[in-house]
């Protein structure tokens, strides 16, 4: 059914409990935030209105609720390459290590030994941000490529059948470009672009296994989320009762902001060690095919830029270690 153990996935998660703490405080703190400031923009809406009347109150309620929800919306996009360098590929880090059966460093916390490592795979943000962007338009080709095959079965009917498929899958992809940072962060590579050019043609060798391991997880992903959002409406509409003027539709978009935090906290990380296992299972023991690399270059023009950033990358100059700096100089003072 599917090719990930959900008893090592639940392990990993407690193995990397500290990171998961983080990951909640920063994704509700995230949700406490668009609360907050929606809240103060109903209220100096609020506050406005009362120059008015009644219904100019209401309106003016609303509308400083919707700008304010906008100014976090615009605060948190911006703050996305940050979000993904230091949660989302830290993670993924911790979890590639405990995976490959190795131990933590002594003395150093799983967010502090995080930073490390992708800030010397992928030095700034910008580069991670980059190679995650051009992966995801890679994976939508060979999605594409895969889906093609359908179109040459005489069934009808199936056209409209895949069009539900096809929209499905688009979002069952959604986690795997984080699977290709991984693969960079596991080989230890010091050119980003060249590993996740190398990840990708793996991706597509073996794509239809990994869409079938990707489609049960975001069915799984998206019951729960539905759940935990059902949950939720209660003590959402409780926040905006609070709100001056009862912002009326607070309840439902607090409501899902909260099932976000819950999905991105909790049940996207989860989702994340199953797709690590089905991947690295995947390819073990494989080799590019050059014949999947030619079908890609064709299909997608985001691989080829891939392969142009992966020639002209120059990494950064690590820093140099105690013991380098003793032998450097031992060398000078012979």
């Amino acid at each position: 059914m599917w090719d990930f153990s959900l008893g090592r996935s639940i392990k990993l998660m407690v193995s990397t409990l500290s990171f998961v703490v983080f990951r909640c405080a920063v994704y509700f703190g995230i949700a406490l935030a668009y609360v907050l400031v929606t809240g103060a923009g109903a209220g100096v809406g609020w506050g406005i209105g009362g120059l008015g009347d009644e219904s100019f109150q209401m309106g003016a309620t609303f509308w400083g609720g919707i700008i304010g929800f906008g100014v976090t919306a615009g605060v948190i996009f911006f703050l996305r390459e940050y979000l993904l360098y230091v949660v989302k590929a830290g993670h993924i880090a911790v979890m590639v290590k405990l995976l490959d059966g190795e131990t933590m460093p002594q003395g150093q916390s799983q967010v502090a030994y995080a930073g490390s490592v992708v800030k010397e795979r992928f030095g700034q943000t910008s580069v991670l941000f980059g190679v995650d962007q051009l992966a995801k338009g890679v994976i939508r080709a060979i999605t594409g490529l895969v889906q093609g095959v359908t179109r040459l079965l005489p069934i009808p009917g199936l056209d409209r059948i895949m069009g539900l498929v096809r929209g499905f899958l688009r979002v069952a992809v959604g986690l795997v470009d984080e699977i290709i940072l991984a693969y960079a962060i596991r080989t230890d590579s010091d050119n980003p672009w060249a590993s996740a050019r190398t990840a990708l043609v793996l991706y597509g060798q073996n794509a239809q296994n990994m869409l079938k391991n990707a489609a049960w997880l975001t069915l799984f992903m998206y019951g729960l989320s539905l759940m935990v959002f059902l949950v939720m409406l209660a003590p959402a509409a409780a926040v905006v009762y609070m709100i001056p003027g009862a912002w009326s539709a607070g309840g439902f978009v607090f409501a899902l902001v909260f099932a976000w935090a819950v999905k991105v906290s909790l049940i996207e990380p989860f989702a994340i060690a199953c797709l690590l296992q089905a991947y690295f299972k995947a390819i073990e023991g494989q080799e590019p095919d050059p014949e999947w690399e030619a079908r890609l270059s064709g299909a997608s023009r985001k691989f080829g830029e891939l392969k142009d950033k992966a020639v002209n990358w120059v990494a950064p100059a690590k820093p140099a270690t105690e013991a380098t700096n003793m032998a450097a100089m031992t060398d000078s003072d012979a």
